[in-house]
């Protein structure tokens, strides 16, 4: 697949051009996203990241239509896991909710500008050594073990390196001024908190890249391929905060799910390395070729399968706890063992009321869930993910 120059410049003005103006209406109309304004959002990204994929179907080749829509809906769906954890950091802050969306999307501007060099760096180092497959394969196998076997009290986010360092060197004020990352305190210019708020987001990120990256390069070989799918993931992902809200803590199956998918592109990586190697067999049986066709077929069903088996595992442990209630028990102690019981250390919502209960104005807390952030501080990445228990996000 040949892009020229003038298409990879024109794909990033276009993408350029899209996050300014959303950078621009988010300053200059501050305020709390409603579901149908997200929705909105969300519903037109999707559509331009069909109609864009479908355009590359029509004018290079069917296969390379397949490989993006396979690598959009992986980096997608690993995107929803990012979510549980800007949620706790975001409660953990207590950012003001007309203000999450600017942070937000901060955090997907940085998380853009690192994704596009960990890219130009998959890139060169695939089209020079080809046994760097064996190390991704691998690498996402282990991941997917540790996210899907993996239990434990995680609720606490753990601080990088990077992050920690940021908070030793920039002294910040206790209080929020707007969503202003500068401000008067005491005669002096001081940083407010939403500086190391944005640090943390975009920081949390690229460790999630860390896996995402592998696993598109496992689908497609492509640069403009994996560019534009990561860039179509994330320009919804803030959006996809607000549409989502409490709902994620009903999608209590996710983890699961995404451990299959990543073990099964770990395992397809590996199949292929092989094939590049020459090894066609492993004594009388035959190392098989996935094709594009089956990869998003299976991500497409996996998903489903998990999205499925969530939403009724979570209404029968609400019946559960409702039928619990009405037999004589404590209605809150029976609910409480429901959930608990269903979760099972994975999702614990709690909502979070800023001000006046109601339908605007909260904030889902997610604690206990075992995301690819956690999965993160066991693995130990380049930016440090801390593996001290008990390490959690304080103002200055």
């Amino acid at each position: 697949m040949h892009i020229s120059l003038a298409v990879w410049i024109a794909t990033i003005a276009v993408l350029v051009l899209a996050v300014a103006a959303d950078l621009w209406h988010g300053i200059k109309y501050p305020h709390a996203i409603k579901t149908r304004e997200a929705a909105i959002w969300v519903g037109g990204i999707v559509l331009a990241s069909v109609l864009f994929g479908i355009g590359l179907w029509a004018f290079t080749s069917h296969q390379f239509g397949s490989e993006f829509f396979a690598g959009w809906i992986t980096e997608y769906s690993l995107s929803v896991d990012n979510l549980f954890v800007f949620v706790i950091i975001l409660t953990k802050f207590k950012v003001p909710r007309a203000y999450q969306s600017q942070v937000l999307l901060w955090g997907v501007i940085m998380a853009l500008v690192l994704r596009g060099g960990f890219i130009a760096a998959g890139s060169a180092i695939i089209s020079k050594f080809s046994w760097i497959f064996y190390v991704f394969g691998a690498f996402l196998i282990y991941t997917a073990v540790k996210l899907a076997t993996g239990h434990g009290d995680e609720g606490d986010f753990k601080e990088n390196r990077l992050l920690k360092q940021v908070k030793k060197t920039i002294k910040t004020t206790d209080d929020y001024d707007g969503a202003r990352l500068v401000t008067h305190a005491g005669g002096h210019r001081r940083f407010t908190p939403m500086l190391i708020v944005m640090v943390a987001i975009g920081s949390t990120d690229l460790l999630f890249a860390l896996d995402s990256i592998p696993a598109i390069f496992g689908l497609t070989k492509e640069p403009y391929i994996v560019f534009t799918a990561n860039a179509f993931a994330l320009l919804g992902l803030r959006q996809l905060y607000f549409l989502l809200g409490a709902l994620m803590d009903r999608l209590v199956h996710l983890s699961y799910g995404l451990s299959v998918i990543l073990g099964f592109i770990g395992v397809k990586m590996v199949f292929e390395a092989l094939h590049s190697s020459g090894v066609e067999h492993i004594g009388p049986v035959t190392i098989p070729t996935i094709g594009i066709a089956a990869s998003l077929s299976v991500i497409i069903g996996v998903l489903a399968i998990t999205t499925v088996t969530s939403l009724w595992s979570t209404r029968r442990s609400a019946a559960a706890a409702a039928a619990g209630g009405d037999g004589g028990g404590s209605g809150d102690g029976a609910a409480e063992g429901a959930v608990d019981g269903q979760v099972d250390g994975k999702v614990k919502g709690e909502v979070v009321s800023e001000g006046a209960s109601g339908a605007e104005g909260g904030i889902t807390a997610v604690d206990g869930n075992r995301t690819r952030g956690a999965t993160r501080a066991d693995l130990g990445s380049d930016l440090g993910s801390d593996t001290e228990a008990g390490s959690t996000l304080k103002r200055k």
